[in-house]
């Protein structure tokens, strides 16, 4: 097993404008389970296939372990990659799609068979190796992908939206399944989606990027409590992070009539225009004489042992949708007037023309 290491890794495309990965400087631990997340075209994508050897690296160079593999060859470098439209041999069986690399490596027929009997135990896929992948539901092709990768025992694996295709009920049961797996092996894997939720359940560490710029890379946690800039405050979260515009106070943020209470370090930081965020579970609702924000209500999501409350407020500064999640069953219908307010301890305050954070 291997670290993998991102040097100021560049990819500028031919005729294009700007990088589509620009800078990238990103160690990944040996035997880490690192995510890549951001929205279509932030540069996630291309930052593995540069890892892999399916494009070229412009500036800068990539290591695995202490060996720079910058300009070698995809077959030199130990890697296996999972795609996300599984990429299977429709002629083969299952058991000759998991040995295929194996065998185009020169690996003996005895040891091919016994390192895809031990891949489709891991996987279960014991009853399925004399199938051909048609006969195999999405979830189970995927399986044999992963499969197919396992065999060739890699330094790193390399997984590219391996989820998408598959239903919402079935990508919750299979995200668990390689994260399991991935503990169990103990192989260095980078992971790309765009779904931040499958990024917070599955990595040890999730890498923000956008616009090709890696924007924070720490635990799921830790971005999700201390997000370091607007756009990483916005895109981590579902529901998403409550923005409202405002303006300094003293001690507090000023939203059109209303206060709202912040750190003191973030106090001392302020000027000019600031951005206040709010997490779904840190409104308070409180009465109406205690000068919260007032919300009205639009939609109520009850989801058993809690719900979401989504409202309009026309109070200047605050979205065109505030979310609030609430424990009180009922409590809460379409069309009331609720009132909310927080706690210093919860509230980000952003810098809005650069969007950094201010908070401690």
């Amino acid at each position: 097993m291997a670290s993998v290491t991102f040097e100021g890794a560049t990819r500028v495309f031919p005729g294009a404008e700007r990088p589509a990965v620009n800078k990238l400087d990103l160690e990944v631990a040996d035997g880490e389970f690192l995510v890549l997340v951001g929205p279509s075209g932030c540069g996630k994508s291309t930052s593995l296939r540069m890892l892999a050897g399916l494009e070229e690296v412009t500036e800068g160079r990539i290591l695995i372990g202490d060996r720079d593999i910058t300009n070698l060859p995809p077959k030199d470098r130990d890697i296996a990659m999972v795609f996300q439209n599984y990429a299977l041999y429709p002629h083969m069986s299952v058991a000759e799609n998991m040995g295929f690399a194996l065998k185009m490596a020169g690996v003996g027929k005895e040891e091919r068979a016994t390192r895809v009997r031990e891949a489709a135990a891991l996987l279960d896929l014991e009853d399925y190796l004399d199938r051909k992948p048609k006969a195999l539901s999405g979830g189970q092709r995927q399986r044999v992908a992963m499969g197919r990768a396992i065999v060739r025992q890699p330094q790193v694996f390399c997984m590219d939206e391996p989820l998408s295709n598959l239903d919402a009920k079935l990508r919750v049961s299979t995200r668990t399944q390689i994260a399991a797996l991935q503990q169990r092996l103990g192989i260095t894997t980078v992971y790309v989606t765009h779904d931040q939720v499958e990024a917070m359940t599955m990595g040890d560490r999730v890498a923000v990027l956008k616009d090709g710029v890696l924007q924070q890379v720490d635990t799921p946690l830790a971005l999700y409590d201390r997000p370091v800039n607007l756009f990483v405050a916005g895109f981590i979260g579902s529901p998403a992070m409550n923005l409202l515009s405002a303006r300094a106070g003293e001690g507090s943020a000023v939203i059109g009539g209303y206060s709202v209470p912040i750190d003191h370090e973030a106090a001392s930081k302020m000027s000019g225009p600031i951005t206040v965020g709010v997490r779904p579970e840190n409104w308070r609702l409180v009465g109406a004489s205690e000068g919260g924000l007032p919300v009205t209500v639009t939609v109520v999501e009850e989801l058993g042992a809690d719900g979401f409350v989504y409202g309009t407020c026309d109070v200047e500064g605050t979205p065109g949708t505030v979310v609030i999640r609430t424990e009180s069953r009922g409590a809460v219908r379409k069309g009331d007037v609720v009132h909310v307010t927080t706690d210093p301890a919860h509230v980000h305050v952003f810098d809005t023309e650069s969007g950094a954070r201010l908070s401690a």
